[in-house]
């Protein structure tokens, strides 16, 4: 997908299976198995949507996926790819971590920010995109360095204590333009500091794209009450969601889902017994 000077695709972060019940919440799962079959873990199948933008020499991520760091046993449990996924999808598309300039993080969730580090051989902690700035809202930042016992296992600093070390971290207070016809708009609801991106603007003549997160990981997650027990604020999401996706199906936006396996993204429109239906589009 092109939006004025700018080129849009979809690169895998790394596929995994996560626990069904906490994917769909409070949705009983006589619904949720309309949509999704779950494996003998109770697990369903999910990706790491990573957004990729070209513009110029500029070549932007939304997010990182999961990485290579996760040791045997959580790889297992959760089904991630061995490696480096992301950084092997960039290569398959003629991009080397050195290429990129800058990565949106939505949030500090390991599944989004994992693959911003990794370990060498030695045990050491480095960074995979050393020439690109990291973009952070520093409510989230904040959170993940809390060290709070009631968000124990939510954040992993090695995730992206380094990029902070090494001076590579921008940090946002909230709604603005960082770049060029790029924009972030802090939602909360998953987590306090969660942003999603909106790529394009009145100056580009185009549609905007918009990079949900986990707003909506996947296309089933539209209605209000279809959620995530990973929420950490769950009645905002119920109240935020139907904002947010009503004025991108009244603006006729692209967007874009974190996790979905099968529809990347989609075009939303209301419905008066849905909520919203969404009519699938590939951008690659």
């Amino acid at each position: 997908m092109n939006i004025g000077d700018m080129s849009i695709e979809i690169v895998s972060g790394g596929t995994l299976r996560l626990d069904a019940g906490s994917m769909f919440g409070p949705v009983p799962r006589l619904l949720w198995e309309k949509k999704v079959t779950p494996d003998s873990w109770h697990r369903v199948a999910m990706d790491t949507n990573v957004v990729l933008i070209r513009r110029g020499s500029e070549r932007i991520l939304i997010d990182a996926g999961y990485g290579s760091k996760a040791g045997a046993k959580q790889r297992e449990f959760q089904g991630l790819e061995e490696g480096e996924p992301l950084t092997r999808n960039l290569a398959s598309r003629g991009i080397k971590p050195t290429d990129i300039t800058a990565v949106i993080i939505t949030h500090l969730h390991f599944d989004h920010v994992g693959g911003c580090t990794r370990r060498t051989e030695e045990g050491q902690l480095e960074i995979v995109f050393p020439n690109a700035r990291h973009y952070v809202q520093r409510a989230e930042w904040d959170d993940a360095n809390a060290r709070l016992p009631e968000l124990a296992g939510s954040y992993f600093e090695e995730d992206f204590q380094p990029l902070a070390e090494a001076g590579l971290v921008e940090f946002i207070d909230g709604d603005q333009e960082i770049l060029a016809d790029i924009s972030v708009k802090v939602v909360g609801g998953h987590t306090r500091g969660m942003q999603i991106v909106q790529i394009g603007s009145q100056s580009t003549g185009a549609p905007a794209v918009v990079a949900l997160a986990d707003l909506a990981p996947t296309i089933h997650h539209l209605k209000a009450f279809w959620s995530m027990s990973y929420d950490q604020y769950p009645l905002d999401v119920r109240r935020t969601k139907p904002v947010i996706l009503g004025s991108m199906a009244d603006a006729g936006a692209t967007v874009l889902f974190s996790h979905d396996t099968g529809v990347r993204a989609a075009k939303l429109h209301r419905d008066s017994k849905q909520e919203f239906t969404a009519t699938p589009v590939d951008i690659d």
